[in-house]
């Protein structure tokens, strides 16, 4: 279904939405203290070319079996709009406190750029319109901070029955995506180790692959962004080719 071709045909919303979000929640998830966070992780020893969460059993590790098409399917008798605002709402929520349990080794000095892969760091575009290299908690903590701030922004996320998208929802959220898809990036590239020590990867590798199937499906999500460039590629864009091959995305 394509998302971006609904916008046209929406009328007003009253009185035909059955859905309705969760409270969202009026800050970001705690920094852990280092009382609270385990020691490191116990080195594993897979192949030097080969990042940990390519490697059996990681790669398999996950809640929910079979192929994520069958879970991000518009539901009948719910609005497109609708359907889109909660699932972006519940993976910003959800990717905000995995980044909140991990943050504490997510520093300047240990991810001095927003790195995704070898050789690929992002770049943030700032209010000169030049792209700048920050440190990967600066990065993130100003795209958390802007994604909040659009949901809690009544005309980009209406609430209240009757009141409709914005025409420019589609393409706002189609932004937020990219940027979210870059968190998770650097998640799995530098981190991914404290999530198997937490064992959480079942978890983490469940959201991810739920967030790569809905965005595929409501062409929110282009693969150059997932998979980057010959030259720079993002770390994730292989485990999106691994995963199609398991049968858990579509291609």
């Amino acid at each position: 279904m394509s998302f971006f071709n609904s916008i046209g045909m929406l009328t007003t919303t009253t009185n035909r939405r059955s859905m309705s979000r969760n409270p969202r929640p009026q800050k970001r998830s705690p920094t852990p203290t280092s009382a609270d966070m385990p020691p490191p992780p116990s080195p594993v020893s897979p192949p030097a070319s080969k990042p940990l969460y390519l490697c059996s059993p990681f790669v398999e590790a996950a809640l929910v079996k079979g192929n994520f098409k069958t879970i991000v399917v518009l539901p009948k008798y719910v609005d497109i709009m609708e359907w889109v605002a909660v699932n972006v709402f519940d993976f910003y929520t959800n990717l905000n406190e995995f980044y909140g349990v991990i943050s504490e080794c997510c520093t300047q000095h240990s991810c001095p750029t927003m790195s995704a892969g070898t050789g690929l760091s992002y770049t943030w575009i700032n209010q000169d319109r030049k792209s700048v290299n920050l440190p990967a908690p600066t990065y993130i903590d100003y795209v958390m901070t802007w994604v909040q701030n659009l949901l809690d922004d009544e005309n980009v996320f209406p609430t209240k029955s009757g009141h409709d998208f914005p025409q420019s929802f589609p393409s706002t959220i189609k932004h937020v995506y990219r940027q979210l898809l870059r968190v998770f990036a650097h998640i799995y590239h530098a981190h991914y180790p404290q999530l198997l020590h937490l064992r959480s990867e079942p978890h983490f590798n469940s959201l991810f692959a739920h967030f790569l199937a809905f965005g595929r499906e409501y062409e929110l999500l282009d693969l150059k962004d997932v998979k980057g460039a010959a030259n720079a590629p993002v770390g994730i864009g292989a485990l999106w080719d691994k995963w199609k091959e398991m049968g858990i995305l579509e291609g």
